[in-house]
């Protein structure tokens, strides 16, 4: 058993970090490096998926990613809404860092608009990526700027098949003064069937047509996201779930998880699946209400810094190269996608550079099974009127109406007990290690329209579904 421990290890840190087990021959004799796909869910519950505990959808292709790969079970985004968070992940900095406090829907008086996007000095992954010859495409939701500087092509993506903004109708190509809402630098956008088949047929057609390169794939999905629209054949599927919403909502999961495994099974039929990396998440957590998504056993939701807002489902699957059925409980943020890829594709032994600028770390020292102790001893959240800090079991919650909220998230993962009063000590030291940050954060780029500050606070003080139906 400790011979055949030791043989796995070894082999995967081999496939891991040797430059030469980072080459693969194609067909025609071309060489690549690995590749990559990141994938993207928009607004999904954590436990709406069949393997984080639901018992009325049905997702047989995301559980198969997570079965035949590593699913990390404490994985957190950088911000509890799209944009943010978006911002947060493409660049691997903590988007607070750069100014990127808020969502991106309106802008308050005083604050250039020239200035509301991702900032165009920050280096996305598709950026840095290009740098070791990789081909990169968008397929999907953008939401990080709607001028020209922000352009998905201006920020490291060779391919954009998608639109700007934050969300849209799942059945019309157009808007409501019937301008096309759908851009393409490559070709002419076909019409609108169902947005989330066509974004998974686009992905194939990416994969397709890049195969004898290297390349990576950003399949950014909107789905569950508002607004609720599915399609017959799905609804019907789901008939007997009795709230019109939530049956809505299911189907609109199923339809995802089928594009997903189209996307496998794509790169299956090229031969490409032991030679790509394929990362699953969603953006943040579920806004319950609007979209009848359940985050259980989380409390919160979408736009709160509770853990349903925040922690999400995160799979890593590389065929061949990662164990089968690992599960870790190490806490990892999306901000570490980005240096997990760049480490990769440097193909070296070396990782990242110490005190490199990246906010996250590579996950290859977990995924190699060497690093047992915490990748992210501290994690922190600042989010317009919100600020959080998250060290080993404790998380500090703090908003403006009332004195922090303290968990104790072993014996209280649904965080329904505030122990601030019994555990001053900690708080205080906390709040001290939040704060310290918190100062040295700059001012916000723009700011979102000011009546999303009293919604969020009164987010705190609603009750959401601890388990599933």
């Amino acid at each position: 058993m400790k011979k055949s421990l030791v043989l796995c290890v070894l082999l995967l840190t081999s496939a891991l970090l040797n430059s030469q087990e980072n080459i693969v021959q194609r067909e025609d004799g071309s060489n690549s490096k690995t590749n990559f796909i990141l994938i993207v869910a928009d607004d999904l519950g954590y436990g709406d998926l069949s393997f984080t505990g639901s018992k009325q959808i049905k997702t047989p292709n995301i559980d198969e990613l997570a079965q035949t790969g590593v699913f990390f079970s404490n994985a957190y985004v950088s911000a509890p809404v799209c944009s943010p968070s978006r911002a947060g992940f493409l660049t691997g900095i903590n988007q607070v860092s750069f100014g990127y406090d808020n969502n991106l829907g309106g802008n308050q008086p005083g604050f250039d608009p020239e200035y509301r996007g991702l900032p165009v000095e920050q280096k996305t992954i598709a950026n840095h990526l290009k740098e070791y010859g990789y081909v990169t495409g968008l397929i999907g939701k953008w939401h990080l700027g709607y001028e020209e500087q922000f352009y998905p092509t201006n920020r490291g993506f060779d391919e954009f098949w998608g639109y700007r903004g934050g969300s849209h109708d799942y059945f019309s190509g157009v808007d409501e003064n019937g301008n096309a809402t759908i851009e393409c630098n490559y070709k002419t956008p076909q019409k609108i069937t169902y947005i989330t088949d066509d974004k998974g047929d686009e992905c194939v057609d990416f994969i397709r047509r890049h195969k004898n390169e290297s390349f990576f794939l950003y399949a950014s999905f909107n789905a569950p996201h508002t607004p609720m629209q599915a399609l017959k054949e799905d609804l019907e599927l789901y008939k007997h779930i009795r709230n019109e919403k939530r049956r809505t909502y299911a189907a609109m999961v199923h339809r995802l998880d089928l594009n997903v495994g189209k996307i496998v099974k794509s790169l299956e039929g090229e031969k490409l699946a032991e030679n790509t990396v394929i990362v699953f998440i969603s953006d943040n957590g579920g806004p319950v209400k609007t979209n009848g998504s359940i985050n259980a056993p989380y409390n919160g939701k979408k736009g709160t810094l509770l853990e349903g807002g925040i922690h999400i489902p995160f799979i890593v699957n590389w065929k061949g190269r990662l164990p089968e059925g690992r599960k870790i409980e190490q806490s990892i943020s999306s901000l570490d996608i980005a240096p997990t890829f760049i480490n990769i594709a440097k193909g070296d032994n070396k990782g990242l550079e110490s005190g490199s600028y990246f906010t996250g770390e590579s996950l290859i020292p977990i995924l190699e099974g060497g690093k047992d102790e915490a990748l992210h001893k501290t994690l922190m959240w600042k989010f317009t009127i919100s600020a959080a800090i998250k060290e080993d079991n404790w998380k500090l919650i703090r908003i403006p109406d009332r004195l922090p909220m303290l968990f104790n998230l072993t014996e209280d993962v649904s965080e329904q007990h505030n122990v601030v009063l019994e555990n001053l000590d900690i708080a205080e030291r906390m709040l001290k290690k939040l704060g310290n940050w918190e100062v040295r954060l700059p001012h916000p780029l723009f700011l979102e329209n000011a009546m999303w500050k009293k919604v969020q606070l009164e987010q705190y003080d609603t009750d959401y579904p601890l388990v599933q139906p």
